[in-house]
């Protein structure tokens, strides 16, 4: 075998090694006839890095639970059937495009590394992005399914088939990210007052320095604070932050 690893135990709640004798087990039976099996084993994932030592926290289950259930709602309605918000031969915003491909990029890095529970942090980003939008392309709604059938395969599956796919996911082609997907055309900038956060602007790639000093003194906490004052210096460091000094 080319590689090994070991991975960590998973500690009962008050840190100590699982025992019979301590009574402190959990019983993996009970847990997923309350949650099943894709919960229990997605929060196992994201407990802490695979070959670390993590105590098992009942509570925190639900998190998990809570994750899986928002991905179900973005691509099933109330009625069971494909979530009017997901859209054949829809484009993405520019925002959710990017928040793909990042998320592609990171969760391909991550399961060929065994880092599964910063990949599941990866997908949380991804799905609270889909929610901002009023609609999403299917085809990113197969790509989430996709990244998150190898770490709760039944529930995956189950949409998968439900968005009209015949053949099972885990026979699909893992997607791929496009690199000029993951670059931003924009850049946000903070913008302070005598090194005060008074706003931020999100602009264009390039502009010049005059031009995003005009910005930035249109905004109307910026107006406020120089409103009566002489500008002494403007500071500017490139994609980064605006700061103008007056008194």
């Amino acid at each position: 075998f080319p590689k090994l690893v070991h991975q960590g135990l998973i500690l009962a709640e008050d840190g100590e090694k699982m025992s019979k004798s301590r009574g402190n087990v959990i019983n993996p039976e009970t847990i997923i006839k309350q949650y099943g099996a894709d919960i229990l084993r997605l929060y196992q994932c994201f407990l802490g890095p695979l070959e670390a030592s993590k105590p098992w926290n009942t509570l925190g289950i639900e998190g998990i639970a809570r994750f899986l259930r928002k991905i179900w709602r973005e691509i099933v309605d109330d009625s069971g059937q494909v979530n009017p918000k997901v859209q054949k031969n829809f484009r993405d915003s520019p925002e959710t495009e990017q928040a793909l491909h990042l998320c592609i990029q990171k969760v391909t890095e991550d399961y060929e590394n065994l880092r599964f529970n910063t990949a599941i942090s990866q997908l949380m980003i991804l799905v609270n992005q889909f929610q901002k939008e009023p609609l999403i392309s299917q085809s990113s709604a197969e790509a989430l399914l996709q990244m998150l059938a190898p770490l709760a395969p039944h529930i995956a599956e189950e949409l998968w088939s439900l968005i009209g796919k015949r053949e099972p996911i885990c026979q699909s082609r893992f997607p791929t990210y496009e690199p000029d997907k993951i670059v931003s055309d924009t850049v946000k900038l903070i913008v302070q007052v005598n090194g005060k956060v008074r706003g931020e602007l999100l602009v264009e790639k390039g502009l010049d320095k005059e031009a995003l000093l005009d910005r930035a003194k249109k905004l109307e906490r910026v107006q406020a604070q120089l409103n009566g004052k002489s500008v002494r210096k403007e500071i500017y460091v490139p994609e980064k932050i605006i700061n103008i000094v007056a008194n």
